[in-house]
């Protein structure tokens, strides 16, 4: 795990890490604002035409990302000035493969690292298929960010967790992101079992959108992700959100701060 990861995780109290997708109108003011709120971990997704886990509220985020321009390249230097600005925030990528490696997984890897990225969420890699980019990371100090998710059970499991790091990333709900959420007991259950089997924190993401539903996951996980919630603020405030990131960020942190 790296350093910031590490740090972010070793917190007396969970992590609260927040997504946004990059390019999707002032990315460096919209982080910085997520920064401010409380985030421990910043996920920013790389724009993709086909993002098959994502709900509808990030798919009009890649729209509008793609739609003004937003390639690879970019998504890199907005990740390396977040770097400059921010060198003990904990920053992780999230997208899907094609984006990853069609300049080559080791020249992803490489550029990756060189902007300060920690870890890496590829969704439509599946552990069999490792090879294809997880070697590269791990070569490049960049954690290979895996999802377990409720049907992942414990003949799956130790694929899924075999050359992962940085933290397991637990999908909630088998679903998108953003419509609905699993039932607390449902979500502790799991989070018990896949402990039992792994060292790595574990952060739940999916559904979660409000302080209350923030605070009582992290009563039973390492972390909790929060995304579409944030992302309908971009999409509903445009240029004058980053206000609204920041108070929404607040009360997502104080909640999970305070939860147990």
């Amino acid at each position: 795990m790296s350093s910031r990861l590490s740090s972010a995780f070793s917190k007396p109290h969970p992590a609260l890490i927040c997504f946004i997708t990059a390019g999707d109108g002032d990315t460096a003011a919209n982080v910085d604002a997520l920064v401010a709120g409380g985030a421990d971990v910043i996920e920013l997704g790389m724009p993709f035409t086909d993002p098959m886990a994502d709900g509808p509220a990030i798919q009009e985020a890649n729209l509008r990302s793609l739609g003004a321009g937003t390639k690879t390249a970019d998504v890199l230097q907005i990740a390396s000035d977040f770097r400059v600005r921010h060198p003990d925030v904990p920053l992780v990528l999230m997208g899907y493969c094609n984006s990853m490696v069609r300049r080559g997984p080791e020249w992803f890897a490489s550029a990756a690292s060189k902007a300060g990225v920690d870890g890496v969420i590829c969704v439509d890699i599946p552990p069999e298929e490792d090879a294809e980019l997880g070697p590269y990371l791990r070569d490049a100090g960049i954690a290979p960010i895996r999802l377990a998710t409720p049907t992942t059970d414990a003949a799956r499991l130790p694929a899924v967790l075999e050359g992962s790091g940085g933290f397991l990333y637990y999908v909630s709900v088998a679903g998108i992101t953003g419509k609905q959420q699993a039932a607390i007991e449902s979500i502790e259950a799991n989070v018990a079992r896949i402990k039992q089997s792994t060292d790595l924190p574990v952060a739940v993401g999916f559904g979660v959108r409000t302080p209350e539903q923030a605070g009582a996951i992290a009563r039973v996980a390492d972390g909790v992700v929060v995304g579409s919630a944030l992302v309908e603020l971009v999409g509903e405030y445009g240029n004058a959100v980053p206000a609204k990131l920041r108070e929404l960020t607040s009360a997502l942190a104080q909640a999970v701060r305070t939860a147990r």
